[in-house]
């Protein structure tokens, strides 16, 4: 999804170019999705929790056009002054939706845009791919760098980061 910055209006959500196809195919394949976020606009007063699961039914809603959705949303409302554990690249988050769902991080994949993405896959064991150029505030080769953050896979958009989910080693 298009990262619109403390985005608060739901209509304004959409999915980003690839997304919805590359979901797609990873539910072909059995894979359940699930979507842990990082929104401190709910925690610096700029919009509520209403607010983002109004936004993530939203974005089920715009999937749902290319046959595909999440199955769970999963966010932390802090802001990064509060050093939660929840807030990527803390795991609390992941933890969890393990818990609720049943799931083997060892057959498990994260896909995403940012170092803390990144870094939070790598510390539960994840296959972690980056990709870049899905949002708009997207991790630069110096914040990999400084945060010592190594995918196991870059890729330049997002059908490619679910092909290399399907067919990694």
């Amino acid at each position: 999804m298009p990262d619109l910055h403390y985005l608060a209006d739901p209509g304004a959500a959409e999915v980003a170019r690839g997304v919805g196809d590359g979901l797609r195919l990873l539910r072909q394949h059995d894979y359940l999705i699930v979507c842990v976020t990082n929104q401190s606009g709910v925690g610096r007063g700029l919009f509520t929790e209403d607010t983002v699961h109004a936004i993530h039914r939203r974005l089920n809603d715009r999937l749902s056009t290319y046959r595909a959705h999440v199955d769970a949303f999963y966010f932390c409302p802090h802001t990064p002054e509060q050093n939660c554990e929840c807030r990527k690249p803390g795991t609390a988050l992941f933890l969890r939706a393990a818990e609720d769902w049943a799931i083997d991080f060892r057959s498990s994949a994260v896909i995403g845009d940012r170092a803390a993405d990144i870094e939070a896959g790598s510390r539960l064991g994840l296959f972690t791919v980056l990709v870049p150029e899905v949002g708009h505030e997207t991790a630069t080769e110096s914040e990999l760098l400084e945060k010592e953050v190594h995918p196991d896979v870059l890729v330049s958009d997002f059908g490619a980061a679910a092909a290399a989910v399907l067919h990694r080693g």
